[in-house]
């Protein structure tokens, strides 16, 4: 059994919003057990929002979240990096509406995180394992989890796009693979859609120093971190959009051209599916075992 995890200390950091522009600081604080994750606006007076698919307000670009009048944009790359480095409760807390996009990664944010160190609580963890597939599509994107007895993704992309015109990469996340192997691919976007994009006031805070930008013929940016860094990406992306489920995730998730709105909504799904899933403490145990052990729980709570 692994217990729940927090910061050890306050820290924080300095950037800007890739979509609004804006300056921001951001410091991650250490919370109690069950608190889970939630971002909070010292700018309107402390109110918070807990990182829950129930709460996803946007998916244009970017996953927010979204509770009365608190809204926080773009937390897929800080939430990627607190799940992956088994944080568990965090307070986020923000003086501006949009995460920093630091470098377009989230290397900076596991950096954070690793110098304010971690603390081990006393509450068990819970993690949610897959107990049967469970699948959504949307035109020709797709995304779907399996059971397995560890937490593999499974990506594949496919552009109109020279460079792009597929990649796909499967990996079991761990934290020294996340750290090493996905954190430090940054976001991409292609110059053709720049301009629209700040018509509608999005990517206003976006530059070669913080997103990989695509022309015609190749990369604008001096060079790629890694050669599939595209897809790699999008692994990094769906691990924060997936973290929304609010438990670690014990099972094979297989995505293929899928984006924000794909994910988040496949997060609300598994939620809805409740006998797809259990939450337990012994994440080795088993498939059969543990739906074993959920049909035995709920025997005896009808009989009582």
């Amino acid at each position: 059994m692994s217990t729940q995890r927090t910061l050890r200390r306050p820290i924080t950091c300095a950037g800007i919003g890739l979509h609004s522009g804006r300056k921001v600081t951001l410091s991650l604080k250490p919370s109690g057990a069950d608190s889970g994750i939630r971002f909070r606006r010292s700018d309107i007076g402390g109110a918070d929002v807990p990182a829950t698919a129930e709460h996803v307000g946007g998916i244009s670009y970017a996953t927010a979240l979204s509770r009365d009048a608190v809204r926080v944009d773009t937390v897929e790359h800080l939430l990627a990096a607190l799940v992956s480095l088994g944080i568990d409760n965090v307070v986020v807390e923000l003086n501006s509406p949009e995460v920093p996009i630091m470098d377009g990664s989230s290397a900076p944010f596991v950096y954070l995180i690793q110098e304010a160190g971690i603390k081990e609580l006393s509450a068990p963890r819970r993690y949610l394992k897959v107990l049967r597939p469970l699948s959504l599509v949307m035109g020709d994107k797709r995304i779907a989890l399996y059971p397995s007895e560890h937490f593999k993704v499974t990506y594949s992309i496919a552009f109109d796009h020279p460079l792009l015109r597929h990649q796909s990469r499967t990996m079991r996340i761990t934290e020294a693979a996340f750290i090493d192997e996905i954190a430090p691919a940054r976001t991409f976007g292609f110059l053709k859609e720049v301009e629209t994009l700040r018509q509608h006031g999005l990517a206003l805070g976006g530059s070669l120093e913080n997103a990989i930008v695509i022309g015609d013929t190749g990369v604008l940016n001096n060079g790629l971190r890694f050669d599939d860094e595209f897809v790699r990406h999008k692994i990094l992306d769906v691990i924060g959009d997936m973290a929304l489920v609010g438990h670690p995730i014990v099972g094979h998730l297989v995505a293929h051209r899928g984006g924000h709105a794909l994910h988040t909504a496949f997060a609300a799904q598994v939620l809805a599916e409740r006998d797809a899933w259990a939450l337990v403490e012994d994440p080795s145990a088993g498939v059969e075992e543990t739906a074993a052990g959920v049909a035995a729980t709920g025997a005896a709570a009808h009989r009582g």
